[in-house]
């Protein structure tokens, strides 16, 4: 469990990590360089605290404020992993919102420019024609929500087999909007033999039965 989720310990782990480097994480020069390239020079507590474990495969629980670096924490292991590998989907994201699906998708293109790596985005209130081809096509990462994911697998417009990440992220939303059932399918759909990184501004009792 990494954890960043008050203004108190936000302080503290800035000062401990105001010296960190990306560098320092245990990435490689290829993702050096993407990030130097946008823009970005030291990573922000729940970056330096989740990153390394992510990159070694570790299940974790991140807990952080939104605008900290969430997405980045989890974007970058991914990547990593990802890059060189099988054209194939290995890793699903799943968000709340239409919004965070985009900003998902968006990071990974950001940070992974010059891998060839290819993501999607899926999410309700847009026809379903729109959302086919990539996957059919084959990617290798999807930003979805939960109910417009879990229509496209039930139409076998996707699949799930060979995927080796599986990210929650703003998880304590997700519930509130009421799709633990459908988080559950999901979850139950995928091979349990893979990394999960959970990510959440609160560890409520909801979020602690997920976990």
């Amino acid at each position: 469990e990494v954890q960043d989720d008050s203004p108190r310990s936000l302080a503290e782990a800035e000062a401990e990590t105001i010296e960190i480097t990306f560098a320092d994480l245990g990435l490689s020069d290829r993702m050096l360089a993407s990030l130097v390239a946008a823009g970005y020079k030291r990573p922000t507590p729940i970056q330096a605290q989740a990153v390394p474990l992510a990159l070694n495969g570790r299940d974790l629980m991140g807990l952080a404020q939104t605008g900290t670096g969430k997405t980045a924490a989890f974007t970058i292991p991914i990547i990593e992993r990802l890059m060189d590998g099988p054209k194939r989907t290995r890793a699903l994201i799943l968000t709340p919102t239409r919004e965070l699906c985009q900003q998902v998708e968006e990071a990974i293109r950001k940070y992974g420019q010059g891998t060839g790596l290819e993501v999607v985005s899926v999410y309700g209130g847009v026809g379903y024609d729109t959302q086919l081809k990539a996957p059919r096509e084959g990617v290798d990462a999807i930003a979805a929500t939960p109910g417009r994911v879990i229509d496209h697998l039930e139409k076998q417009n996707v699949v799930f087999d060979d995927i080796e990440v599986l990210v929650l992220d703003e998880a304590d939303r997700m519930l509130d909007m009421g799709f633990a059932p459908q988080i559950n399918k999901l979850v139950a759909a995928i091979h349990p033999y893979r990394q999960t990184l959970l990510f959440s501004a609160t560890l409520d009792g909801d979020v602690d039965r997920l976990v």
